[in-house]
């Protein structure tokens, strides 16, 4: 078939990569989101996706949206017989969903209708899930509601996000190409989403990566394994941002609500159900570090964070 592939950060560019490799089906054509800043000195940087499109010589588009003019001329010249989407970065318009023949296919990092939204992964840690997976689902109007071709499940441990979206990613690529192969061969089974199990994976902001120490240890462990490696759990500490890179939950020492109390190896903060041992953080201005290393050249007294 001829594809269209729509998609912007690594786990897309590597979903890509796999269908380039395969050779099944032909990529006439993909779609990203434009150049964005990036690194400290924020100079526009092409996404993971463009930079392999560019290196396969593959007609390429950036837009920030789907929705433009420009975007529907392109994909109607091309003529596609079927169209892919993964992490693109925003919702395909209605008026573009039945150009392709066989119209477009998700590939969406949760076992739907579980996790809806854009950060399924991390919602998934933040609920506390043991299992998640990968879903291709055929492309409607509303988001991530469409009927599922292929559904994968993956066990959910201790990782962080990045660590099971890199995990996934493999998963997801050759569900996809599986799914292709069927649609190709006109053997597809689509499988509608029960309405009564859906939630919702709504952005992660700043804010929610905000730790509150009125929280379960339990359930900050978790929310730290969610942020990271984007946005990153935080609190404030002496009025400026402290990041929490990798801690996990411990039983109480005793320690107050945002507290700190110091081992001679360990870094611990009192929350509202147990301790929260930090593991690694990063100081306003200062390069990540082992909890423990941070410590070392405090002085320390009665420090909390807010």
């Amino acid at each position: 078939m001829r594809l269209i592939f729509a998609g912007t950060p690594q786990v897309a560019a590597d979903t890509l990569s796999d269908l380039l490799q395969r050779g099944t089906h032909s990529v006439v054509g993909v779609l990203t989101r434009q150049d964005a800043p990036a690194g400290r000195g924020k100079r526009l940087r092409p996404s993971p996706v463009a930079e392999l499109a560019a290196a396969n010589g593959l007609p390429l588009l950036k837009s920030g949206t789907a929705k433009s003019p420009q975007v529907g001329e392109w994909v109607r010249s091309l003529a596609p017989d079927c169209a892919v989407v993964v992490a693109y970065g925003g919702l395909i318009p209605a008026a573009l969903l039945d150009v392709p023949a066989h119209g477009w296919v998700n590939v969406h990092y949760s076992l739907l209708p579980r996790w809806r939204g854009a950060a399924p992964v991390q919602r998934a840690i933040m609920a506390g899930d043991s299992v998640t997976g990968v879903t291709v689902q055929r492309v409607v109007e509303e988001l991530d509601a469409g009927p599922w071709l292929r559904q994968v499940e993956v066990p959910l441990g201790e990782e962080t996000a990045g660590e099971m979206l890199a995990k996934l990613a493999p998963v997801g690529a050759e569900a996809l190409a599986n799914a292709l192969d069927d649609i190709a061969a006109g053997r597809a089974v689509s499988t509608e989403q029960p309405p009564a199990l859906v939630t919702l994976a709504p952005k992660i902001t700043a804010e929610t990566a905000r730790l509150s120490w009125d929280r379960p240890a339990a359930e900050l462990a978790r929310l730290v394994r969610a942020c990271n490696p984007s946005p990153m759990a935080w609190t404030l500490l002496d009025g400026e941002r402290f990041r929490v890179l990798a801690a996990r939950a411990g039983q109480s020492s005793g320690l107050a609500a945002g507290r700190f109390g110091f081992g001679k190896r360990e870094v611990r903060v009192g929350t509202g159900d147990g301790d929260l041992e930090l593991v690694q953080v990063q100081a306003a201005g200062k390069k990540a570090m082992a909890a423990a290393d941070w410590a070392r050249g405090l002085r320390r007294g009665e420090l909390a964070a807010q």
